[in-house]
């Protein structure tokens, strides 16, 4: 999965949204041990501190864990990473719902749309 960084927001909320998304998609599995900072700050081109600052921060939601001798790992707890995920989700949509909501779309509407770029998906 390669890091696609914009410049339009915060580069750590841009690392910790994709390595959030390393982990749900199963990139990095369940209890795996994570590269190096240097290694993932030199493959997303970023400065390790603020790969390291994105590190941090995941390991404070839960999603990773750090241990003294061997570096980082993924958390092996699924529930966990279920809930984050579940949570990320809820954010996503809470956004979307809220952009439609100021474009004029009421419920029924939304729904509408919704339900017919489900079906087009599934063809």
């Amino acid at each position: 999965m390669p890091w696609e960084l914009k410049s339009d927001r915060p580069i750590y909320t841009q690392l910790i949204e994709q390595i959030e998304l390393m982990i749900f998609s199963g990139v990095y599995p369940l209890g795996s041990k994570l590269p190096s900072v240097r290694d993932m700050a030199q493959e997303a081109a970023v400065n390790p501190n603020t790969m390291q600052k994105a590190l941090v921060k995941l390991e404070e939601d839960g999603l990773i864990i750090t241990h003294r001798t061997s570096g980082r790992s993924i958390t092996e707890d699924a529930r966990m990473v279920e809930m984050a995920k579940t949570k990320l989700a809820q954010e996503q949509i809470s956004d979307f719902l809220e952009k439609m909501q100021l474009m004029g779309f009421e419920q029924k509407e939304i729904l509408t749309i919704i339900d017919n770029m489900v079906k087009e998906m599934k063809k």
